[in-house]
């Protein structure tokens, strides 16, 4: 009918800046292709960052209506949306949920997201924090990385990453947050967001060699979570 489904690369925005590549951009293009009469509007679709679904709709009112459907089912505690991610650790327990509050916070010129263990009422009122939830399950390990299937009830900017430097096992390719793991004689641990600035991930030289990379090309890598799956009503 009205829907559209689409694999997107990790990398492309659904909405770029003036004279940059996105899916927004690419959208007429496509229309003509497909020979639609109608524009094409993005119901559902994962960040830039990630890969995975996207969902387009030719009708205004199917993409209000769905739009709407996500907004309530995970206000239900409902997980609409499955993600896939490769982490580069294992977590200790196969399933869980990682529970954490998230903020922006300003660091030097860049302004990341940390986390917020135990937010204030204040600051939960005030919008400043947001309470956030992650389902995660193991289906598979080898070699020092995992297989995660995550389903966020929440959605806030770079959840997902946050999430898994939480479990201490990060997303391959995450170039943002995997530098707040540390290792001391090859156990993992947190480290403070203020102490740790962004930088390349650091790969060990086995996994190197098993992805076929050298060290000058690991800033390359993209980061490995992808929307699986969206649940329709």
């Amino acid at each position: 009918g009205a829907l559209l489904a689409l694999n997107k690369p990790p990398g492309l925005p659904v909405l770029g800046q003036s004279g940059e590549l996105s899916l927004d951009v690419l959208l007429p293009a496509l229309r003509r292709r497909l020979g639609l009469s109608a524009e094409l509007h993005v119901v559902k679709a994962p960040a830039r960052e990630y890969s995975g679904l996207v969902l387009l709709s030719s009708c205004y009112h199917t993409t209000k209506t769905l739009q709407q459907f996500f907004t309530n089912a995970r206000q239900r505690g409902q997980y609409p949306a499955t993600y896939r991610a490769i982490t580069v650790g294992v977590p200790a327990e196969t399933e869980g949920e990682i529970r954490t509050g998230l903020r922006w916070q300003q660091q030097g010129d860049t302004a990341v997201v940390v986390p917020v263990p135990a937010p204030g009422r204040r600051s939960m009122a005030r919008k400043e924090v947001k309470s956030t939830l992650t389902h995660y399950r193991v289906l598979g390990a080898k070699g020092g990385c995992a297989l995660l299937q995550l389903q966020p009830k929440t959605a806030f900017p770079e959840q997902l990453q946050v999430h898994l430097t939480l479990l201490l096992c990060p997303a391959l390719g995450d170039h943002e947050h995997s530098s707040r793991v540390g290792r001391v004689l090859g156990v993992p641990f947190l480290l403070t967001p203020e102490a740790t600035p962004s930088r390349t991930q650091v790969l060990d030289k086995e996994l190197l060699s098993r992805l076929g990379l050298s060290p000058q090309q690991i800033h390359k890598l993209p980061l490995h979570i992808h929307l699986q799956e969206l649940v329709l009503p």
